[in-house]
């Protein structure tokens, strides 16, 4: 649920592993790039009220649901994101799906100027309106005894068509210079989730970044030099706030190499 800059590749990578694929799109224009992969289509609009018909089609003979949905609130800070989930949760328990993968953030864990190492068994304690709702979300899934919930917390989202470099680049008064970034390839967040879903991880937590953890100037500033990119101002009058997220888990448990180094 949800076919955008995640969840298409990851839809064409299912296909690709031979499993058959439904996909979501809130627009008819993705209705012919989706067939064109091999994910059967569905056009599906939600809010905290009412959710498309297509829902239960949709749903329908499905046992793995994979939501890859943002909370939205840059969009509509009014969003009731968790009003979203709790309706969606509603379908899922008449439906036959019994295994659901929950697309988190690692936003849900806070900054602090002593810098924690953040594991899957931190307190979920970010404070900004997106991490609240997803902290909420999170629990609204895993609280549901019709179905079986795994959490997968990403980093910041990189790839060959999102360059880390342009997201700073000739920014003035930067924040948090020496905060370490905590930043995941894309193709790193498919592999991680096919490894979920192939190896039967149900029930559990997984935070997923690079576990190389740069300062944020010391990195953005040399990819924006080897890229030829305006170098970023950082703003050093105050103390930075951070924290390191590991991913042992990941490495560990579902033995992930991670693809791309930072």
């Amino acid at each position: 649920m949800g076919c955008g800059w995640l969840g298409l590749p990851l839809g064409e990578s299912l296909v690709r592993h031979h499993y058959s694929v439904k996909g979501s799109t809130t627009t008819h224009d993705k209705i012919n790039t989706l067939k064109s992969l091999g994910i059967k289509p569905y056009v599906i609009s939600i809010s905290n009220k009412e959710i498309s018909s297509s829902i239960t089609d949709f749903l329908k003979d499905s046992h793995i649901l994979i939501i890859n949905i943002p909370p939205g609130l840059r969009k509509d800070p009014q969003a009731d994101f968790v009003g979203q989930m709790n309706l969606l949760s509603q379908h899922l328990e008449q439906s036959e799906v019994r295994k659901v993968l929950f697309v988190s953030s690692t936003s849900v864990y806070q900054e602090t100027l002593d810098i924690p190492i953040i594991t899957e068994t931190s307190i979920l304690d970010g404070t900004s309106p997106a991490a609240k709702q997803l902290i909420a979300a999170e629990e609204l899934f895993q609280n549901n005894t019709h179905f079986k919930t795994t959490i997968l917390r990403f980093g910041g989202l990189i790839g060959d068509d999102r360059n880390p470099a342009t997201y700073l680049s000739g920014k003035k008064n930067v924040p948090n210079p020496e905060a370490p970034i905590n930043l995941i390839h894309q193709t790193d967040c498919i592999e991680i989730i096919l490894s979920i879903i192939k190896n039967q991880h149900w029930n559990t937590s997984f935070n997923a970044v690079s576990p190389q953890h740069p300062a944020k100037e010391k990195y953005y500033s040399r990819l924006c030099k080897a890229q030829q990119l305006p170098l970023p101002e950082f703003d050093h009058t105050n103390p930075s706030l951070g924290k390191i997220v590991t991913s042992d888990k990941v490495e560990q448990l579902l033995n992930h190499n991670f693809q791309h180094k930072l």
